[in-house]
């Protein structure tokens, strides 16, 4: 999912690479369906204070691309029927069709369309204020150590009425007590989202809404979802489903993704198997540095996945793990046999979660590799999945209660 909290501050680079600015603001042309990103408004000394959207090539990453030189930017041309999103809207209090003030505006959610961003909702809940801060990452332990849940709070733009820059006050269509998105809301905009953006949003749903949402969805629809989320979070979600609701989603994925989920549905809740994911970086011990680094831009791994690169063998045996800061420093020539640290801490299969927790605990790893035993990597264990059992029983019951 894309908020308005991702662009802001962003750093904005032209295409030389070179830093125009960062992002103030992000601007929309008003209209229905939903407004249009027109303009950015950025802070530097080498760009205009507001730039046209139509010369962003690309963004990811808290960056945003042009497809222009610095010095063939142009100043946008306002419009009437312009608003700034981080100045006009956010933080605005929203009121209800009987003018009574009820919630705040924490974030907006955005999404790209055809070469266009568009403003199609609004964010009201805590996660959105978390995301503003950088700090939705403590949100989710909380919610994960104390067994409460933070879903999204998210109200769809159709429901908001015209906007007027110079209002204190953004006004809805719909009443107080419809605020949160509700069952029909919720599916209109699950219903235009692409895979990835739903198989994100349905992540981080709660299990409630995850299986309404799944209830309403045809079986191509669903499987297509389930492949685009992690294998371990797919596994969790399919296993709370009914047998027969299960085999009929993983007939439907494919090959390889159902082989990944049903791998993890094998195992046991309470062991290492059942806690890990299959996404992972491993590569031949036979490469050099060079050759390693190509591989990784080949395989082209999500940030997040990469906590570090294990070195395997032919038959998949864990030989070794790499640092990223030593792969890229070493020389293009050099084995990475010769670069990689021979002794890795891993666990068994059937290792409880809080020996896991323990080992990752103790010698203070992101991730740990969960090995069978002729001592071939099936997946990792990550620090978050693992921060559950650290926990002391006592505390983790204390933590429930809050």
């Amino acid at each position: 999912m894309i908020f308005l909290s991702d662009f802001l501050r962003a750093d904005v680079v032209d295409v030389h690479q070179r830093t125009v600015g960062k992002v103030r603001d992000l601007i929309v042309r008003m209209g229905d369906p939903y407004p249009v990103v027109i303009a950015l408004a950025l802070r530097g000394h080498s760009a205009p204070p507001t730039i046209d959207w139509s010369v962003v090539r690309a963004w990811e990453a808290r960056e945003i691309s042009l497809n222009v030189a610095a010095a063939d930017l142009v100043p946008h041309t306002p419009i009437p029927e312009e608003v700034w999103l981080s100045r006009d809207i956010l933080d605005k209090q929203i009121v209800d069709t009987d003018g009574r003030r009820v919630v705040r505006v924490n974030d907006l959610q955005l999404q790209a369309s055809n070469g266009s961003m568009l403003l199609v909702g609004v964010d009201i809940g805590t996660r959105g204020l978390l995301r503003r801060l950088n700090a939705e990452h403590v949100g989710r332990r909380l919610r994960r150590l104390t067994g409460g849940d933070l879903t999204q709070r998210v109200i769809s733009w159709d429901a908001v009425d015209t906007l007027h820059s110079d209002e204190r006050s953004v006004k809805l269509r719909i009443s107080h007590r419809k605020l949160s998105l509700g069952g029909r809301d919720r599916e209109a905009i699950f219903a235009s989202l692409d895979d990835e953006t739903a198989a994100d949003t349905l992540e981080e749903s709660s299990e409630e809404v995850q299986a309404q949402i799944l209830a309403r969805l045809d079986d191509e629809r669903a499987a297509d979802i389930l492949e685009a989320m992690s294998p371990d979070e797919a596994a969790d979600l399919l296993a709370d489903l009914p047998e027969e609701r299960r085999e009929q989603l993983i007939a439907k994925m494919e090959a390889d993704e159902a082989e990944d989920v049903e791998e993890l549905l094998s195992y046991g809740e309470d062991t290492a198997g059942g806690l890990m994911t299959t996404e992972y970086v491993a590569i031949p011990a036979s490469l050099t540095a060079e050759q390693a680094i190509d591989r990784l831009r080949e395989l082209e791994p999500d940030a997040e996945s990469i906590y570090y690169v294990y070195v395997i063998d032919d038959g998949e045996r864990l030989l070794g793990v790499l640092s990223l800061r030593d792969l890229i420093v070493a020389k293009p020539t050099t084995p990475i046999a010769e670069l990689m640290i021979k002794r890795v801490i891993a666990v068994p299969l059937d290792a409880r979660p809080e020996d896991v927790a323990a080992v990752i605990a103790k010698y203070n790893l992101l991730a740990i590799p969960v090995v069978d035993d002729d001592d071939r990597i099936q997946g990792i264990v990550t620090i978050d999945d693992a921060l559950d059992t650290v926990m002391p029983a006592g505390l983790k019951r204390r933590a429930r209660a809050l």
